[in-house]
Order: C-alpha cells, then sequence, then structure tokens
C-alpha cells in the first residue's frame, strides 16, 4: 500500500479529528513520509481540518 494511503486510512480509521504525530503513531510510518502525504491529501481534498492542526478524511 502507497504512502498516502496508509496515511488516508489512519486517518479515517481514526474516528476523529487526528494531528501528525497520532498519524505517525497509527502507521509507524516516518514524520516526513506523514507531512508528504497528508500535504498531497490536503491538495486533492481528501482530507479536511476541522480545527487547527488536526484532520479529517471528508
Amino acid at each position: 500500500m502507497e504512502t498516502v494511503e496508509k496515511v488516508l486510512e489512519a486517518i479515517k480509521q481514526a474516528g476523529q479529528p487526528v494531528n501528525a504525530g497520532k498519524v505517525v503513531e497509527l502507521t509507524g510510518l516516518d514524520r516526513k513520509e506523514v507531512d508528504k502525504a497528508m500535504t498531497k491529501l490536503k491538495a486533492t481534498g481528501d482530507i479536511v481540518s476541522p480545527k487547527k492542526c488536526f484532520w479529517t478524511a471528508k
């Protein structure tokens, strides 16, 4: 599974808004990889921010 897909799946399964640190915990991926994946997901609109620094799947 691609990094972006892993990050999106972790955000979906969290069931609540999460920050990048929590995504790192859930996926076991490197923080830099998570940040890059989240940047891509933000650009495509797959994740949205209900409050500052927290993200949820659209």
